[in-house]
């Protein structure tokens, strides 16, 4: 990896700073080379505080928006957790910084994106991670229940299959609403409702499928 790259990766991190309480989530963004997740054409804006296009109609969140859903979702190492939506497989690669990548269970509509962030993660040693291609909305079922659940794409309301495969005391978090869509932090209570936490206006890309 270049200096120039780990200069700018650096400066990324003092940019979100503020944004977080965990210092783990900061070393876990200190971490993981942006750059390879994005296309060779864009890597020139890789650690701007911006998202970027990764094909296939989809992109890469802005790094403060990682880094706040990381803060939030507030996971120890080896804690279970189900990411929907693996795009480019950046944000999943975050999330295995901070509970493992063999606790990293992460789902993609397109077979493409899939394919391409299965193969850059075990290449950049996050072999561990799992990715499938599915229905999101589907959850993962086989590894449930998970400690945690996030969304990188928003959906309408938050998948019924997704709430039961979290465990009681579980978290979910992500974008929630079709017009305007909010950051949705909920813990799932001992009947399977959820106590819900509104932490802001958000813009994200759609659920597929």
């Amino acid at each position: 990896m270049s200096d120039s790259y780990e200069a700018l990766r650096r400066r990324m991190v003092e940019t979100v700073a503020p944004r977080v309480d965990d210092d783990r989530v900061l070393e876990a963004l200190a971490s993981v080379p942006r750059h390879e997740f994005v296309p060779p054409d864009r890597r020139d804006r890789a650690y701007a505080d911006r998202p970027l296009p990764i094909g296939d109609g989809q992109t890469i969140s802005a790094p403060h928006m990682v880094a706040i859903m990381a803060d939030l979702l507030a996971v120890a190492p080896g804690d279970d957790v189900l990411e929907i939506g693996t795009g480019c497989g950046y944000h999943a690669a975050v999330t295995a910084e901070l509970v493992g990548d063999a606790h990293v269970y992460t789902v993609e509509y397109s077979d493409e994106l899939a394919e391409q962030a299965r193969d850059r993660l075990a290449a950049l040693g996050y072999d561990d991670v799992s990715v499938r291609v599915g229905d999101g909305r589907k959850g993962w079922p086989e590894h449930a229940p998970y400690d945690a659940a996030y969304f990188t794409c928003a959906v309408a309301s938050v998948p019924e299959p997704i709430v039961e495969q979290v465990r009681a005391g579980g978290q979910l978090l992500g974008p929630i609403g079709v017009g305007r869509q909010t950051l949705v932090d909920a813990t799932k209570r001992p009947d399977g409702s959820l106590d819900r936490t509104d932490r802001g206006s958000v813009q994200f890309v759609r659920m597929r499928g």
